[in-house]
């Protein structure tokens, strides 16, 4: 497996993996499939706001899964917090994709001079938040029943990484 920044050809496989969990998971809480030309305009928008956007791809340079992050919140005062996102195709889940996109996520989180990064987690993906939690992330709130998907209703587990050790929020 080798991890690459995603280009425009790499879509229709980051489609068929950000649908699977559409469909068949509580990692997105949307009831509704997202089209190529989405998933294209996802790639331009966050490229084009300096966020990164990885492939982690098989030895025939196929997409197994897909990472990136962006803005916690919109006002410039969370401007140093991000929110990541990461997604494996469905035969590759448990085989290390996720970690190593992980890894590279809070590295380039680290590069980048941000000092936070946030991940929104279904309460009951337990495989995920231990995950996050060996990666040094800690559980730091619980919204409980605020989604739905499946006729039931989700709780919304927030977990943190702090990613450098400043007393004071001045920019590097």
């Amino acid at each position: 497996m080798k991890i690459r920044a995603a280009r425009i050809d790499d879509m229709p496989e980051v489609t068929a993996i950000h649908n699977d969990a559409v469909m068949n998971t509580t990692a997105i809480w949307t009831e509704t499939t997202a089209d190529l030309a989405d998933r294209e305009q996802w790639l331009r928008e966050r490229t084009q706001a300096g966020f990164p956007v990885f492939v982690a791809v098989d030895d025939a340079d196929e997409p197994v899964g897909f990472a990136s992050y962006g803005p916690w919140r919109a006002k410039e005062g969370y401007r140093l917090t991000v929110e990541h996102s990461v997604y494996v195709r469905s035969d590759q889940r448990g085989s290390g994709v996720g970690k190593e996109l992980m890894l590279l996520l809070i590295q380039s989180a680290k590069e980048a001079g941000l000092h936070a990064m946030v991940a929104g987690i279904e309460a009951q993906n337990i495989g995920s938040i231990k995950l996050h939690e060996k990666l040094g992330f800690e559980q730091v709130g619980l919204l409980k029943q605020v989604g739905q998907k499946f006729g039931r209703w989700l709780d919304l587990a927030f977990l943190q990484l702090t990613l450098d050790e400043r007393e004071a929020p001045q920019e590097r």
